[in-house]
């Protein structure tokens, strides 16, 4: 499973999910994200043809969240990846 690096809950952050590798030649044309529990917040989203870009805020120190991002390509495929983030105190 992969993982975002730990985020503070005062911080509103950006990560990258860095989708080439399983895309080949192939493109995003949709993404969407999930978050398992209430307390994280997803400020937006966005998507270029290979990587889904995620903004976050707020959280529940110590608690481990599990987000899920859906991505559909040019080609038909359907995908899903799950990354973890854990929300600390800095």
């Amino acid at each position: 499973m992969l993982s975002f690096p730990n985020k503070d809950p005062d911080e509103v952050l950006d990560y990258v999910l860095d989708w080439s590798l399983r895309l080949g030649s192939d493109s995003i044309i949709t993404s969407s994200w999930v978050v398992d529990n209430p307390g994280l917040v997803i400020n937006s989203n966005s998507y270029v043809p290979t990587n889904t870009t995620i903004w976050l805020s707020a959280g529940v120190v110590n608690v481990s969240y599990l987000l899920t991002n859906h991505v559909v390509t040019q080609g038909g495929r359907t995908m899903e990846q799950s990354v973890k983030i854990k929300i600390k105190e800095k």
